[in-house]
């Protein structure tokens, strides 16, 4: 599994619509209301690479509120819940 994180600029009045909208496209795991220069982030879970550009160039642009976006790709995860989990799989 891939993730990639996406920052957003929206409209200021539509960032709770946008914020849903986004969460019910497929693959969103999750999108938080956040302080800096963006106003929103989205954890994209999917298959392969192409996914992502799917996800964010076919079907993000097409959510009003949306001024700007910013695709970070994720190469590894360091998390003590993925390193625990990764020990039970597959173990006798």
């Amino acid at each position: 599994m891939i993730t990639a994180i996406i920052q957003i600029r929206c409209s200021r009045e539509l960032i709770p619509q946008t914020a849903e909208a986004i969460a019910e496209l497929p693959g969103i795991a999750e999108v938080y209301s956040v302080s800096g220069d963006y106003d929103l982030m989205a954890i994209l879970k999917v298959k392969s690479f192409d996914d992502i550009a799917g996800s964010v160039t076919e079907q993000m642009v097409k959510i009003p509120g949306i001024v700007r976006t910013n695709t970070i790709s994720a190469f590894r995860v360091y998390s003590k819940t993925d390193k625990e989990a990764g020990f039970t799989l597959g173990g006798a």
